[in-house]
């Protein structure tokens, strides 16, 4: 049977050398949650914020973001919608970069 907690408040809790594999988050408040060390791979996000989160030290390989809100996002300090606008200026625009 796996462990299941509903309608807690775990506010400051510590987490170290935990396995969470394989583990469901519905509903939950990660807001201020810091990450370090931590395996996301192969992770799913659907309905989520990450607003004014910040990745460093980051392996982004494989990575796919699709159907997202970009505004103020930024890469190495370049806003994605710039990159993005130029990507389409050079390649004529998504359609004609898929065929």
């Amino acid at each position: 049977m796996n462990p299941k907690t509903e309608n807690a408040c775990l506010k400051g809790a510590e987490f170290d050398n935990v396995d969470l594999g394989d583990a469901r988050f519905h509903d939950v408040n990660l807001g201020g949650a810091r990450f370090d060390d931590v395996s996301l791979a192969g992770a799913g996000f659907e309905n989520v914020s990450l607003s004014g989160a910040r990745i460093s030290d980051a392996n982004c390989s494989g990575m796919a973001i699709e159907n997202a809100c970009y505004d103020r996002m930024t890469i190495n300090g370049i806003l994605v919608t710039e990159l993005l606008a130029a990507y389409d200026e050079v390649h004529g625009g998504k359609e004609d970069a898929e065929t």
